[in-house]
């Protein structure tokens, strides 16, 4: 008699799996949760306080080859942590605060271990940032993925009252431009990083690297940090002109995706410090600036387009969040387009 198992599908595991994400999702349920994890749907009842119209932002995203980073080093905790960060940034960008955490993990072989790893980071940061983890699907393919391989994407629905709606059409010359420091690559440039690391330098992951000041696998792991606590206070007051999470395509890239036709931004060189990360990997790949600035976020996670009249308050603001911010250009006559000056 020939089993599911024998096909490759452990129902066992899916069942231990399922348990273990059970007790860690709900750890991250709020009031608004009306179902347990299980069901073929998961009830939320949302609070959207004095809000006069209230709309729904979406996201959906994953963290790349970073993934090949926790394979080789047996860290999986780290990524579940990124994935949400990444997400909460993304609707941030719109001024939108999360309500709601969905997951997907799909892999050949099912392990319960490292799944509840991967939840304990999705859980960890769910906490974190009040988004509870409502439900989610673990997919077991065999000969699908690689043995002890995975891939893991998030979606999030959050919530933004339509008069705060930060969306870029109020940008105009002569803004200022404040970048928030990143704490490393977060979850993009990772095809190239590894590649001049593992490749170029003939680094391992457990390489202490001096410029570095850690491990490879310690630098390639640091967290992806999620901006909405120290922007929570100012997405109402309509001093935020525009936001731009800095991922995929960088600085020269991301920017022009909230420009209004007429604009374009001057970048200042020097205005911020790149981190150590950022000018090893250049160095060892003879980086153009234009593709390191393409490529990377260069140490700046997410940007602010504030009026000059608002930019002394907003500086204030995030500095007493505890967080250091920088003017690091101004918004000049163009076309939808960046520059370094």
């Amino acid at each position: 008699m020939i089993t599911y198992r024998d096909a490759g599908v452990d129902i066992a595991a899916a069942d231990e799996a399922k348990r273990r994400i059970g007790r860690l999702a709900q750890a991250t349920f709020n009031a608004q949760v009306l179902s347990a994890i299980g069901g073929f749907g998961a009830l939320f009842r949302p609070n959207f306080g004095n809000a006069a119209d209230p709309i729904l932002v979406a996201s959906a995203d994953g963290v790349g080859t970073k993934l090949k980073v926790a394979f080789l080093t047996g860290t999986h905790d780290t990524v579940g942590y990124d994935l949400v960060a990444h997400c909460i940034n993304d609707i941030l960008a719109q001024g939108a605060r999360p309500l709601f955490f969905l997951d997907y993990i799909a892999t050949g072989r099912l392990d319960p271990g490292i799944v509840a790893d991967v939840v304990e980071g999705l859980s960890r940061a769910c906490r974190e940032f009040n988004c509870p983890l409502i439900g989610g699907e673990t997919a077991e393919m065999p000969g699908f993925y690689a043995d002890g391989e995975y891939d893991v994407a998030g979606f999030i629905v959050g919530w933004v009252d339509r008069a705060h709606i930060i969306d870029g059409k109020r940008i105009t010359v002569g803004d200022v431009v404040l970048g928030l420091p990143s704490v490393g690559l977060h979850t993009n440039g990772y095809s190239l990083a590894r590649k001049l690391f593992f490749e170029t330098a003939g680094y391992e992951a457990k390489t202490v690297v001096r410029d570095l000041g850690c491990t490879v696998a310690e630098e390639l792991l640091k967290p992806h940090r999620c901006y909405l606590p120290v922007l929570d206070g100012l997405l109402d007051g309509g001093r935020l002109k525009g936001l731009a999470h800095i991922t995929g395509g960088g600085l020269l890239d991301n920017l022009p995706r909230i420009l209004p036709e007429g604009c374009a931004v001057a970048l200042r060189r020097g205005s911020w410090p790149v981190l150590p990360v950022f000018s090893h990997l250049v160095e060892l790949g003879q980086l153009s600036e234009e593709e390191s600035h393409r490529v990377f976020n260069m140490g700046i996670g997410l940007v602010m387009v504030v009026a000059e009249t608002d930019a002394e308050v907003v500086r204030r603001t995030i500095e007493q969040q505890g967080s250091e911010v920088f003017t690091i250009g101004r918004v000049v006559a163009g076309h939808r387009s960046v520059h370094l000056a």
